[in-house]
């Protein structure tokens, strides 16, 4: 009836189903030692199969010989299997310990190098999505503080400055060109939870709901972008399940801020980071998580990048932390464009949504790929003796106190990707830097989180060199209540990057 229901009007039903467990938990555990009058009445009820044959015989549909060979088939397959578990060898291993290792550390299969994956759009595809973004159907009022926000993007491309904002829609908006099916789903993800998406805008006068990046479909694209119910498990769980069915689409769930992540904890553990190990189920969910020390305390701070870092092994999943509008618009393209379906786990901004020093070119979009780090352009290699390594926008602090400092022995590389590591593209870095003495792994968080851990663990073998680490004091939670001391903390770690 669920079913006849939902194919007929197209919605959704929820089935209230009441039961009880006859059993126990298994087959050792016997409930009625904890529950003994509630069993008392279990037992004297008739099993579902004896209520159901009644049933079927009662209606004329079988008869009551026919039920009893049908059970008594049901239980010679039985047993016969379980004769023949008697008989049979127990399969023999005798691998030794070592290759057993060796075995466990084999990756899932290796992801495609990233630039290896083309995901550079024309310019007549970047001015489709800025047209979509401020032409608006005719009567349609926008609010008066929605008009001038739009109006800007189409400006970002005359002053070759693209935010956050523009790149993400150009990163939509260019897969929906292409044939994509775009979800995005989160507590706040059709506005934005920091006013930056407008990926539907609603008309002030009459309500009525409109998708600017329509105006992109082509060949079976749609883009669906709702704003969730406030529970991290249940939607996180959904999107999970939408990205198994249809691994060819990019589904994104998004925190709105991404310490509420953890709200949804046992859907990461159990199936995002372990899903395919476990049962060789793929998945392509994105998740984007807003994150950065900003004063804003600890419970709007931390994605808790740590524990994502935690998980990652035999190349499970991707964790990135970009720092540039085209960095993310790359990195979102290659989840669809790269042959391998993995989950991505992306550490978004905040403060660097609408900040003038952290936008990008148009070139930036009409060439390349996305670069899992970012070298240093701006310093002479034979002059640099130390060399900052960190990921995300502290970058910006780190830049800023190096000019302010005049700083020309220091170079900052950040890593744009987390996991994997980039083995291939940053050790030659660093191979330019002759004159190099001492490496650092900068971060905003805590010393006993972030990724210093990780890095602590995996870098110095990788890079052939060893690292030191440059944090927050450690602390049992994620960051401090009052936006003063933040700030002093900040400030306290940039200067001893530089000490």
């Amino acid at each position: 009836m669920s079913y006849d229901f939902q194919q007929a009007f197209h919605k959704d039903v929820v089935i209230d189903l009441v039961c009880y467990r006859r059993r126990g938990h298994n087959e050792a555990d016997d409930p009625s030692l904890t529950q003994p009058l509630m069993y008392d009445i279990i037992d004297q009820k008739r099993s579902v199969r004896k209520l159901y044959t009644e049933a079927l015989v009662g209606r004329g549909d079988i008869t009551l010989e026919e039920a009893e060979a049908a059970l008594k088939h049901y239980q010679d397959e039985l047993e016969g299997v379980f004769q023949a578990t008697k008989t049979e060898t127990a399969e023999q291993f005798n691998s030794s310990a070592a290759e057993v290792i060796s075995q466990g550390q084999q990756t899932l299969a290796p992801q495609t190098p990233s630039w290896e994956v083309p995901t550079a759009i024309t310019r007549d595809v970047v001015d489709r999505v800025v047209a979509s973004q401020s032409n608006m159907p005719e009567g349609f009022t926008l609010h008066k503080r929605l008009a001038p926000i739009l109006a800007r993007r189409a400006e970002m491309v005359a002053t070759d400055a693209i935010d956050w904002g523009m790149g993400e829609a150009l990163a939509l908006g260019s897969l929906l060109t292409e044939g994509t099916v775009v979800r995005l789903v989160g507590e706040d993800s059709r506005r934005g939870t920091f006013g930056h998406r407008h990926a539907v805008i609603v008309d002030k006068k009459t309500g009525w709901q409109y998708k600017p990046l329509k105006t992109c479909y082509e060949s079976g694209a749609k883009l669906d972008v709702y704003d969730s119910l406030l529970s991290e498990f249940a939607a996180m769980g959904f999107e999970y399940g939408y990205s198994v069915a249809r691994p060819e689409a990019l589904t994104i769930w998004e925190a709105q801020f991404g310490d509420f992540a953890n709200g949804a904890q046992t859907i990461i553990d159990e199936y995002i980071t372990t899903g395919e190990q476990k049962w060789a189920q793929k998945s392509s969910v994105v998740l984007l998580l807003p994150h950065g020390y900003e004063g804003q305390g600890p419970d709007h701070s931390s994605a808790r990048v740590e524990r994502f870092l935690q998980q990652c092994a035999q190349d499970n999943i991707t964790v990135a932390m970009p720092t540039t509008p085209a960095s993310f618009f790359h990195l979102l393209r290659w989840q669809v464009k790269s042959e391998l379906t993995r989950p991505l786990v992306v550490m978004t901004p905040k403060s660097l949504l609408r900040a003038k020093f952290a936008t990008s070119k148009v070139s930036d979009f009409t060439e390349g790929t996305f670069k899992a780090i970012l070298g240093d352009t701006t310093v002479n290699p034979d002059d640099v003796k130390s060399v900052l390594l960190c990921s995300g926008k502290v970058y910006y602090d780190l830049a800023a106190e190096r000019e302010k400092l005049g700083r020309k022995d220091v170079a900052i590389v950040r890593l744009e990707r987390l996991y994997p590591l980039p083995a291939i593209t940053l050790p030659p870095e660093l191979a330019r830097y002759k004159n190099l003495t001492n490496i650092r792994w900068v971060q905003e968080e805590p010393a006993n989180q972030g990724a210093w851990s990780f890095m602590a663990m995996n870098l110095p073998a990788l890079i052939n060199h060893q690292i030191t680490g440059i944090s927050r004091p450690a602390s049992s939670s994620p960051a401090v209540g009052l936006h003063h001391r933040s700030d002093l903390e900040q400030q306290a770690l940039v200067t001893q990057a530089f000490n």
